[in-house]
């Protein structure tokens, strides 16, 4: 995927591949701080080699693991899964922000982004799902404004950091995009 650009306000806010050598204490920022790390299924960073650990095992073979980024400077990630075997028409969604820049469209304009080019570039993928802690508001309505559907909560779903989660299930069709 070549870079991806829209124009923000004074900014330019852009999906690009992480950079190992560049973005690590980018990356740090918001995996350090519990608010951002409140919903997600890993712990808050301490360190800056854990941070170097999770780009080394998991982003980098990661087939679709982008950072959001603000002026080229990572403010966060975004991510989608795709499952294999029968149900990879499949793939979910994940994303992540850092918390000074919550609240200003930036999230929901980087999941445009994505879900505007993601059935192209992996056309086995029917449909882009994404699960979201019932607790978690601002992110139920990123996934809304982009034109998710909200499929229902699955109660009791799963464990997180040792407490047992109801989550809500959104998704988004590739016929659905035709229609954004």
């Amino acid at each position: 995927m070549a870079n991806q650009k829209i124009e923000c306000h004074d900014s330019t806010l852009s999906i690009r591949q992480l950079d190992p050598d560049t973005d690590v204490d980018d990356l740090m920022v918001w995996a350090s701080d519990d608010e951002v790390t409140k919903f997600c299924s890993w712990d808050t960073y301490t360190c800056r080699d854990q941070a170097i650990e999770y780009i080394n095992n998991f982003v980098l073979n990661h087939p679709y693991y982008r950072v959001v980024c603000l002026n080229n400077k990572a403010i966060g990630a975004i991510s989608v899964t795709s499952n294999k075997g029968r149900d990879k028409c499949r793939g979910e969604m994940g994303y992540v922000l850092a918390s000074q820049y919550w609240g200003r469209g930036i999230a929901t304009k980087a999941v445009k982004m994505v879900v505007s080019t993601i059935f192209e570039e992996q056309p086995e993928l029917e449909r882009v799902e994404a699960l979201v802690d019932v607790d978690n508001k601002g992110s139920q309505k990123v996934l809304e404004k982009v034109g998710f559907l909200k499929e229902g909560v699955l109660k009791k779903y799963c464990i997180q950091k040792g407490k047992i989660c109801d989550m809500v299930m959104f998704s988004l069709l590739s016929s659905d995009v035709r229609l954004l």
